[in-house]
């Protein structure tokens, strides 16, 4: 709990993954890739509860060991490839409240492919958000390449893929933008509910350095981690 409003995570965690076999339980330096993100979530000093949404047992009595919930079993028809994030943690919202009479302030989205984001990025993220009073947010890394400066291609002829005039000579000059590095997202529960959607309102943004932003996506991503893990652990 945080300035008294209730938070609750949920890490989404189904069975199917077609980059990388059973990657949520696959080994990472030893210990499943779902373990680092339950447990900094569970070092947390504001998180009331951490909440597994997933389809498959196995999955589940991993997460268990590592101090997460896992109060029921995604159904089917919310673990496929068309199946949207939302739809998994609007359906944990509910049940939680049908079954456990269970309500929070806020929802934090922690997804178990970011495993080098660490606790304070999680306290120190709801700490803004309340802070500023905002009604969403989302963490991002500041972006390597910057779309003034990329190319698209089209009828077998490289074309800017920024159609503003760009007056910026240096990469220095350009503008900082950033990439959603979908390591956290954290909503007001009921403009979620309303919406939809992760960031809803006022969205406020959390920065996170580059070596805590990778999101493992496929066998190269799983490479790049282990690297650093080398460094960091």
């Amino acid at each position: 709990m945080i300035n008294n409003q209730v938070v609750l995570s949920i890490i989404l965690a189904r069975s199917g993954s077609k980059g990388i076999p059973k990657k949520n339980i696959k080994k990472l330096k030893g210990k499943p890739l779902i373990s680092y993100t339950i447990e900094e979530a569970v070092k947390s000093k504001y998180i009331d509860r951490i909440i597994i949404s997933t389809d498959d047992f196995q999955i589940g009595e991993i997460a268990k060991q590592y101090g997460a919930e896992v109060p029921f079993l995604r159904p089917k028809e919310l673990a496929t490839d068309k199946a949207t994030s939302e739809d998994a943690m609007i359906h944990t919202i509910n049940w939680l409240e049908k079954n456990e009479e269970y309500k929070s302030d806020y929802v934090m989205l922690l997804q178990p492919t970011s495993p080098l984001r660490r606790v304070e990025d999680i306290d120190k993220s709801l700490e803004k958000l309340i802070i500023i009073n905002g009604d969403s947010l989302i963490s991002l890394c500041e972006a390597d390449k910057h779309p003034a400066w990329m190319m698209e291609i089209k009828d077998n002829t490289a074309v800017p893929f920024y159609s503003e005039k760009i007056e910026y000579n240096r990469r220095q000059e350009l503008p900082k933008i950033y990439n959603i590095n979908g390591a956290i997202y954290i909503t007001r529960t009921d403009l979620f509910l309303k919406y939809k959607s992760r960031w809803a309102g006022k969205t406020i943004p959390y920065i996170m350095p580059k070596e805590r932003s990778i999101d493992i996506d496929d066998a190269f991503d799983w490479k790049v981690v282990e690297s650093l893990m080398e460094i960091i652990y």
